[in-house]
């Protein structure tokens, strides 16, 4: 069967039912219909409306808490990004070997070319290695292009050998 037919059967049985029952029962059953659809648009759409909008409010505070906290780090970022940053110290043998001895360290050699200089360490520690390589990257934006490391028997200490360069102005 098709689907105007089945409504149309759907509709005469609802109309036979409807005309057996008297007029005291027809208004019980229209009254009962018109519950269940009141309680059915409540639950449906009243209800998650009433009850999202109080999980909003409740969220409200918190939300504009986060938000001052993005405006003050981002004021902050913005002051922070005015102020010049240290100056760069620049790429020069006693500079490397100053920095060799603030961690501690004493180069067998240091050679400079254009904008390469080339460390040997011999029985150094790793750990003050380390912290020197990190040192000349953040005071003069040096980085190591080639290394070779070797491992002693003692343990942190290594013999090494670098190659650092000047960042490209491209």
């Amino acid at each position: 069967m098709n689907l105007p037919a089945l409504l149309n059967q759907a509709k005469q049985s609802f109309a036979a039912f409807w005309a057996a029952r008297d007029s005291r029962e027809r208004a019980m059953l229209s009254a009962a219909a018109l519950v269940v659809a009141l309680g059915l648009g409540y639950a449906l759409l009243i209800d998650p409306a009433l009850s999202g909008r109080d999980r909003l409010n409740k969220n409200l505070p918190v939300l504009r808490q986060q938000v001052a906290q993005l405006q003050a780090l981002a004021k902050e970022a913005a002051v922070l990004s005015i102020k010049p940053d240290a100056p760069l110290i620049a790429m020069s043998k006693e500079n490397i070997e100053a920095a060799l001895a603030r961690n501690g360290l004493k180069p067998q050699s240091v050679m400079l070319t254009s904008d390469f200089a080339k460390v040997q360490l011999a029985a150094v520690s790793f750990a003050g290695t380390l912290n020197w390589l990190d040192d000349m990257q953040k005071t003069a934006l040096l980085s190591v292009v080639d290394a070779n490391i070797i491992t002693q028997d003692k343990p942190d200490m290594v013999n090494a050998t670098f190659t650092l360069r000047l960042p490209r102005n491209d």
